[in-house]
């Protein structure tokens, strides 16, 4: 039995991953002894099992991007996340913590635990490894999303293509959500939003528009019905529906 490919190298459709009597996973097939891709994606070899696995509509993580993660796994001085990309996510102590850690005296636990949710930026990455995940934003523009620890609030995913809609033109798309839900929003590239508001209402209707700008991405003047969305829907709730604006009777 040949390996052709190195495991969670990058394959495209035909290409020959290995060569023998392996068992064929996913979105790989058999043409005499070898195996064979059937799509773009990553290769993934555990024990005697081939699989690919698709990058089509995946996150890719490129330096810099914020992204919303899950702690999946804790180590004696790291954390595993999962930041919807076939790479997890790596986190250390020295791009996390504002303190020097001793991995004698403090255990990753007491930090972050397995299921935490919590806001990164990518610090590094090239394919060959895994990215680095870091709490500490260097960026000098005057960006000021809260890295960390996300306690309560809610989370929702997206295609990581409809992001850049969501966000909108200068930032117009969140705005418009946030001011009319009064919610506090970390957009993701990766696809994860997370929101937290005063009540369920509030979140319900930063749901319904996330859901909104998802279902109608491609169309033009989505800005527009979606503030239209959230004034009626605010009317509804005989609420104002802007700052200082009562709900017209």
């Amino acid at each position: 039995m040949t390996i052709f490919i190195e495991n969670r190298s990058m394959v495209t459709p035909g290409e020959i991953i290995a060569e023998g009597n392996y068992n064929v996973g996913q979105n790989v097939y058999r043409k005499d002894k070898r195996i064979i891709s059937q799509v773009i994606g990553l290769v993934s070899i555990k024990d005697d099992y081939i699989n690919v696995v698709s990058l089509k509509g995946k996150y890719i993580p490129r330096v810099g991007d914020t992204v919303i993660g899950k702690v999946t796994d804790v180590s004696l001085n790291t954390w595993t996340v999962d930041i919807a990309s076939p790479y997890p996510g790596i986190l250390r102590p020295a791009t996390s913590l504002d303190r020097r850690f001793d991995p004698v005296k403090d255990h990753t636990r007491k930090f972050f635990d397995i299921g935490d949710v919590i806001s990164a930026k990518v610090f590094s990455f090239d394919r060959t490894r895994d990215p680095v995940l870091t709490l500490r934003d260097n960026n000098r523009s005057g960006s000021t999303t809260f890295l960390g620890k996300l306690i309560g609030g809610r989370v929702i995913e997206i295609s990581p293509s409809k992001i850049p809609r969501l966000i909108g033109r200068r930032g117009s798309m969140i705005s418009t959500i946030k001011q009319y839900t009064n919610c506090r929003m970390i957009v993701g590239q990766n696809g994860r939003v997370w929101f937290k508001g005063n009540s369920f209402e509030e979140e319900y209707l930063v749901l319904q528009a996330i859901e909104k700008i998802d279902r109608e991405a491609h169309t033009t003047g989505l800005t527009d019905r979606v503030k239209e969305f959230l004034e009626d829907a605010r009317k509804k709730m005989g609420k104002p529906t802007a700052k200082g604006e009562q709900p017209k009777k």
